[in-house]
């Protein structure tokens, strides 16, 4: 138990809150009061053409109907580009980006005997060593060569994780000319700046993390603990979300969402443990400190 931790929950404000996304959202949560530290929230809103009036505001409510507030002011992406240019200049300054002229279909096409599911194809390099008459339509970061470019970290769910840069990923995209800053930056950042000491999300984005630790080690940011939880799957096999037709949260019964969610995590609930709100964070943060703190490696 350590009040150093901080965590934090950070939807992005396309839809409602579904089933998938309580389940992240609780367990980041109980992960953090199961630690006796900080819970925060940021909205990830730089997406504007995906992001749905009002919706933020939506999702705020329906976390706190639920009993779920953050420790701290919300805090939103939207408001801190000037932070994501300055981690951007840092980058720049050390020789790591270059422009790149490549379109999407380019790059696929270029990968066209390569196949993967839920993974970032490899950028094969093209613009490298100039734009070849191109113009720039991103900015990408260098990843280095060899073994510099194994990433290894120990998921807290799923265990020890490796992934190499340069033959699974390839230099990944910070800013695109015609649209926000990239994701990766932006959560590298503010994680930093917030003070986040473990993260607590879905398994999508999985895929993501070794990007995000060698983006820390480039700006010399701490590395945060990592926790990824299962998701929760539509009918037809994918991420439950708006675009498959997840539903909205029952509003009249969000206790028993609440309790199928922490089922989901794989904790014991009786019809006792959901008895009042309050007495389901107390049976569902015990159980919680007793399969990830209590027992968790020192």
């Amino acid at each position: 138990m350590t009040s150093r931790y901080r965590g934090r929950f950070a939807p992005s404000p396309t839809g409602p809150l579904h089933r998938g996304s309580l389940v992240t959202a609780l367990a980041s949560y109980l992960d953090a009061r199961a630690h006796g530290g900080k819970w925060l929230i940021r909205i990830e809103d730089l997406d504007e053409p995906r992001c749905l009036p009002g919706m933020a505001e939506d999702i705020l409510d329906t976390l706190a109907a639920v009993g779920m507030r953050p420790d701290e002011p919300v805090s939103w992406q939207h408001r801190r580009v000037a932070h994501y240019q300055a981690a951007f200049d840092a980058l720049d300054a050390q020789g790591l980006i270059y422009p790149c002229g490549c379109t999407r279909r380019e790059i696929a096409d270029s990968l066209a005997n390569t196949r993967a599911r839920h993974t970032t194809l490899a950028y094969p390099g093209t613009c490298r060593n100039g734009l070849q008459g191109k113009a720039p339509r991103a900015w990408r970061l260098r990843v280095p060569d060899g073994d510099a470019a194994i990433i290894s970290f120990t998921d807290r769910w799923l265990g020890q994780q490796r992934q190499n840069l340069a033959t699974e990923v390839g230099d990944f995209v910070l800013k695109r000319a015609d649209g926000p800053w990239a994701y990766q930056l932006a959560v590298v950042v503010d994680d930093a700046e917030a003070g986040i000491t473990d993260v607590v999300r879905g398994a999508d984005l999985l895929d993501s993390t070794a990007r995000q630790i060698y983006l820390q080690q480039c700006l010399k940011m701490p590395v945060p603990g990592y926790m990824h939880v299962p998701l929760v799957l539509a009918q037809d096999g994918e991420k439950l979300s708006k675009q498959n037709g997840a539903q909205p949260l029952d509003r009249s019964a969000l206790l028993s969402e609440l309790a199928w969610a922490a089922r989901f995590l794989g904790l014991p609930m009786t019809s006792d443990s959901a008895a009042t709100l309050e007495r389901f964070y107390e049976c569902a943060i015990a159980a919680w400190g007793q399969r990830w703190v209590t027992c968790s490696p020192a």
